[in-house]
């Protein structure tokens, strides 16, 4: 589903060129779910958005679901990104003006994957059954959270990328919010990359790889 060869990265400073991501190789087969781990400012968000086609890297190769994403164009990208993946940050990035359910239906529109029996599961599923018609700032964080992993899933993703999701949340919120998040994934069936500095949330997940000044650990698979 996700291959990374023999990946850098850097970006130029006024202190001259910062290398973020050196040598990366990694796999992600469809279903397996991955925590990539690391301090802050180890490469680890970088690693995410290449992964995602958000950027590109300076050498090395980067497939999703078969496809050299250096060789496509930005607009190719862009329709790999709304087909394929589903996207889940800290932050929850909900629409203020729309609904839960607008909100939730979003992507899938995007994608021109709406299902609404399938929406309508995924309401139940996260616990927003009631909540359709109310805006995101009339919902607890908990539940912006959970409204901002179905709207991630509702196109159902091949893959479903997640950058510290459980970050803002408090700690019983919080392994809620990834019991959830994990049930989802297995009911679709899709790969799960996290980024987190969390040991407890890697835990469940299937690998664990450690990043460490922009490489992958020799240890780091658990």
């Amino acid at each position: 589903m996700l291959e990374f060869t023999q990946v850098y990265k850097r970006y130029s400073t006024p202190q001259g060129p910062l290398q973020v991501l050196e040598n990366v190789s990694l796999t992600l087969a469809p279903g397996q779910s991955l925590a990539l781990m690391g301090e802050s400012g180890s490469g680890k968000s970088t690693l995410l958005h290449l992964a995602a086609g958000l950027d590109l890297p300076d050498q090395g190769h980067i497939c999703l679901a078969g496809q050299n994403l250096a060789s496509l164009a930005e607009s190719a990208r862009a329709k790999l990104r709304r087909e394929q993946l589903g996207l889940v940050f800290q932050q929850f990035h909900l629409i203020p003006s729309l609904t839960v359910i607008d909100n939730l239906r979003l992507q899938a529109r995007l994608a021109k994957r709406d299902d609404a029996n399938w929406s309508a599961h995924l309401i139940e599923r996260l616990g927003l059954k009631g909540l359709e018609k109310r805006y995101p700032e009339q919902l607890s964080g908990g539940q912006q959270q959970r409204l901002a992993i179905g709207r991630a899933l509702a196109p159902r993703p091949a893959l479903l990328l997640a950058d510290e999701p459980t970050g803002n949340l408090d700690e019983t919120t919080a392994d809620e919010v990834l019991e959830l998040l994990l049930s989802l994934v297995r009911e679709t069936q899709c790969a799960l990359m996290v980024v987190t500095h969390s040991p407890q949330v890697a835990a469940p997940l299937d690998r664990c790889l450690r990043l460490r000044h922009g490489q992958l650990a020799s240890s780091a698979l658990l």
